[in-house]
């Protein structure tokens, strides 16, 4: 009987025991949902909100007066709270008392109109427990940044509400939110939400982006997080009574480059986390849908998922991807590349494999940091290069993006906010566009009367002033008195491209090559001979004099012209200017010092080129024809890419030379130029071959073949070899299907190369030289893979060196990572891809970067233009 009654005495105390500490937990994690400026509490989606005029328990308010409007109408689940606020001229606390753990806290800001106070020039900041949460705050602005970058992206929103959500650990028993006006202003606050989270949601070790599989540690107990976006990709939007933490999880479309790009798939049955019961991370609806990549709805199963967000420079960033697959129910289908800002977050991603199976979701992590003058964040999925055709594919479900708190600190001043200084901020920023337009109508009515002016001199000028003078003249000046000297160009040539250099005189000419003297000859090609040149401010030229019996001269020196007019580049040969007097059609380039790339691998005596410096010299020529392909509406096709045709200046910096065979790519609505076969034989595009249709993919064969022909250090077509060995790229491919092309490697790099980026230059090459346009990468994606091989050298160089630290390796990588993520994204908006490359003037290999306007120089034009094959 005592032994019975111990044991109920026993269980009446677990209980008590139990009972209190789910008081104490129920106590620490408590949910504050507070309607500012409102005397009442309101029901909203479910949930009670307390008005902050109300007695509630744990609660106080130091400051400030409340306002309404209810006739506003905004189209929000939250609605019934924004039709009041709290407006405050001084300091402003809200301390909630008897709390402590992991909270969500989430401020809600919606733009009423006040009276007697103007909404637009409201300034504040606001700090949580020390946490500085935002600073010169002004909502109506924020909210118009978000809406137009929106917009930007081909989407919209009319909202003028706006919902900030952080997340930190209370480590004492109260939280107090202090919102503090700038001088002179004020601030409000519509509605405040704490929601208490448990530990899991955030981990303090995660995948480093770059960081070749090395975890960073966020510190989280000492850091606060912003939540910057959260998104449920390719479903739709998720309510916040959808959510067990209440967050609303937008779409994913108004963000991608190409919404095309990715296709929707869902799949509601039998969906299960991978460990135990993950809702605090997500809920399930976020895994029942997804994007994958397309197929044919946009141009090729290889374009890129991609998505642009605009974030706050200078943090730390953590992203979490969120995976389930739903389609495959065996692993090796879907492998794909995660890329962070242009560089590879993970490769050979397989959801059904880290998951362990179908219908399983998990989600993953990684850390970015964002340098000073980067202020978005792309974040793309693509494919696997090593994987087969049928595992060409991705698949994303939800997306988060959070900034990290650097010193106790995530306030971001936006450098054009209209409150930033000063409340008349505005009033300048309006004065000084005011001024602008003034000042560009003052410049334009100048440089009417300059060219009124110089049109009238010209006129009163004698004919042998004229001829004699040289002067820089833009071509649509020069138009009807060059048809009077004889000169050659078509007239509508003259008349539409504005951008071309300098016209030369035949005297001036005459005068560079000392009489067209032969000993000046440094090449001759199918449109005539190529003189080393000097002009008379004492800078190297290279200048290319068409030949009588030239049959391509007209057309070519057109051309070149007007391609060369419309595009320059780093790793493009400038056009100095041209000459057309008395019949002759020269032009005249930048002077490449080291001459052509073919020159460099065999044939010539130029000396070899060690392997990092062939890798750099393909990136230059695939960075250059990069920007032909995308630097315009419509692109430029090259259609003669060859080493004879890639030229190196003093610093081995490569350019595309000779456009003479360019072609304007294909209008929006087609996919091909239809045009008659020209170019190289043993460069030439078979597909272009067959069927007459030119497209960006005729140079990425062309490239491929080139790839080749820097490893092998041979010709193209060499007939004096074995039948199987004449065309190169036939022989290359079928020992590189083998993966034994270090077999038939110039013998200058045996021993000098790493064998792992042998092996993945080999294979870009190979893709390169796919049968089917479609199935060759872009050029961009050539790029890309070409600078990842370079990387891995420079590694192993290090290495190879002595340096063996893994440090000093990651810090070499991390370093040209970081300076080509800030070169990149000007190209990434146009691409959607994830190539580590840009198209301006700064070179990619560390040397000194020359003006456009600078001219350098060619040691051999001999082949600028081929004759043979064309």
């Amino acid at each position: 009987m005592m032994k019975v009654q111990g044991m109920g005495i026993l269980a009446l105390l677990f209980v008590i025991v139990m009972s209190l500490f789910v008081i104490g937990r129920e106590a620490e994690a408590k949910t504050f949902l507070v309607n500012c400026g409102a005397n009442a509490s309101v029901n909203v989606d479910g949930r009670r909100w307390f008005g902050d005029l109300d007695p509630v328990s744990n609660l106080t308010v130091s400051s400030g007066i409340v306002a309404s409007d209810y006739t506003f109408n905004e189209n929000s689940v939250h609605s019934p709270l924004y039709r009041t606020a709290r407006i405050f001229t001084d300091n402003l606390n809200y301390t909630f008392k008897g709390i402590q753990g992991n909270y969500f806290l989430r401020l809600h800001f919606y733009t009423l109109s006040f009276q007697n106070h103007n909404v637009n020039q409201s300034s504040f900041s606001v700090e949580a427990n020390g946490l500085k949460l935002v600073s010169e705050f002004n909502v109506p602005f924020e909210i118009s940044l978000k809406r137009l970058y929106v917009q930007s992206l081909g989407s919209n929103s009319s909202s003028f509400s706006l919902i900030k959500e952080y997340f930190f650990d209370v480590g004492t028993d109260a939280l107090v939110i202090e919102f503090v006006p700038a001088k002179g202003s004020f601030g409000f606050v519509s509605a405040i939400e704490i929601i208490p989270v448990v530990d899991t949601v955030f981990v303090d070790s995660v995948n480093k982006v770059g960081g070749y599989g090395a975890n960073a540690s966020l510190n989280l107990n000492k850091r606060g997080i912003e939540t910057m976006y959260r998104l449920n990709i390719g479903g739709s939007e998720i309510k916040p009574s959808q959510d067990e933490l209440w967050r609303t999880w937008g779409l994913d479309s108004g963000y991608m480059l190409m919404a095309d790009a990715g296709s929707e798939i869902r799949n509601r049955s039998n969906i299960t986390y991978t460990s135990g019961n993950d809702t605090s991370v997500a809920p399930l609806l976020v895994y029942e849908s997804a994007r994958t990549m397309s197929n044919t709805q946009v141009l090729e199963k290889r374009l890129n998922m991609s998505w642009k967000f605009q974030v706050d420079p200078h943090f730390d960033y953590m992203i979490r991807f969120h995976f389930c697959e739903l389609e495959f129910d065996t692993a090796n289908q879907r492998k794909f590349r995660i890329y962070i800002n242009n560089r590879t977050a993970a490769d050979n991603f397989d959801v059904f494999l880290r998951a362990g199976g179908k219908n399983k979701a998990f989600h993953q992590d990684y850390f970015d940091a964002l340098s000073p003058k980067i202020n978005t964040l792309w974040i793309q999925l693509g494919p696997e290069i090593a994987a087969g055709a049928a595992g060409t594919d991705a698949l994303l479900n939800g997306l988060e993006i959070f900034k990290l708190s650097q010193n106790e600190n995530l306030a971001y001043v936006e450098t054009y906010s209209p409150t930033r200084g000063n409340k008349n901020s505005r009033s300048l920023i309006l004065w000084v566009g005011i001024g602008s337009g003034i000042a560009t109508m003052a410049i334009l009515a100048a440089l009417f009367i300059l060219i009124f002016c110089f049109c009238k001199r010209q006129r009163d000028e004698p004919g042998d002033a004229k001829n004699n003078s040289p002067r820089w003249r833009p071509l649509f000046l020069v138009n009807n008195t060059a048809n009077a000297k004889g000169s050659i160009l078509n007239q509508n040539l003259s008349g539409s491209t504005v951008r071309v250099g300098r016209r030369f005189t035949i005297a001036e000419i005459k005068s560079a090559t000392n009489n067209f003297d032969d000993s000046l000859i440094i090449g001759v090609g199918g449109f005539g001979k190529v003189y080393k040149g000097e002009i008379e401010d004492g800078t190297l030229v290279a200048i290319k004099r068409a030949s009588p019996q030239s049959e391509q001269g007209l057309t070519e020196f057109e051309t070149e012209i007007e391609m060369l007019s419309r595009v320059r580049h780093r790793h493009l040969v400038s056009l100095i200017g041209f000459c057309d007097e008395q019949k002759e059609m020269i032009l005249i380039y930048e002077y490449m010092a080291n001459g052509t790339l073919r020159g460099h691998l065999f044939g010539g005596n130029l000396p070899p080129l060690s392997w990092k410096q062939r890798l750099e010299v393909c990136i230059g020529a695939a960075r250059g024809l990069y920007y032909l392909h995308t630097g315009s509406d419509r692109g430029i096709i090259h259609r003669d890419v060859k080493t004879t045709n890639i030229l190196l200046d003093e610093s081995f910096v490569a350019k595309m030379a000779d456009f003479g065979l360019s072609k304007t790519g294909p209008a929006l609505e087609h996919t091909h130029v239809s045009t008659a076969v020209k170019g190289s034989f043993g460069y030439l595009d078979p597909e272009y071959f067959r069927r007459q249709q030119l497209t960006e993919k005729s140079d990425v064969y062309s490239l491929g073949v080139v790839l080749f022909e820097v490893v092998c250090a041979r010709p193209v077509i060499n007939p004096s070899l074995p039948k199987d060995q004449i065309n190169l790229a036939e022989w290359a491919m079928r020992w590189q299907r083998q993966r034994l092309l270090e077999t038939i490697i110039d013998p200058q790099l045996k021993g000098k190369y790493y064998p792992e980026s042998l092996k993945k230059f080999g294979e870009i090459a190979e893709k390169c030289l796919a049968d089917e346009g479609k199935s060759r990468p872009t050029m961009g994606e050539v790029l890309w893979h070409l600078e990842y091989v370079l990387q891995i050298h420079d590694a192993w160089l290090l290495t190879n060196d002595g340096e063996n630290s893994s440090s000093q390796i990651m810090g070499t990588l991390g370093e040209r990572e970081s300076e080509e993520v800030q070169e990149d994204d000007d190209l990434n908006e146009k691409t959607g891809l994830a190539p580590k490359m840009k198209d301006n003037e700064e070179s990619d290999v560390g040397e000194t970067v020359k003006s456009d306007a600078a001219v350098v120089g060619v040691e051999d034009f001999s082949q600028l233009v081929n004759p043979q094959g064309r």
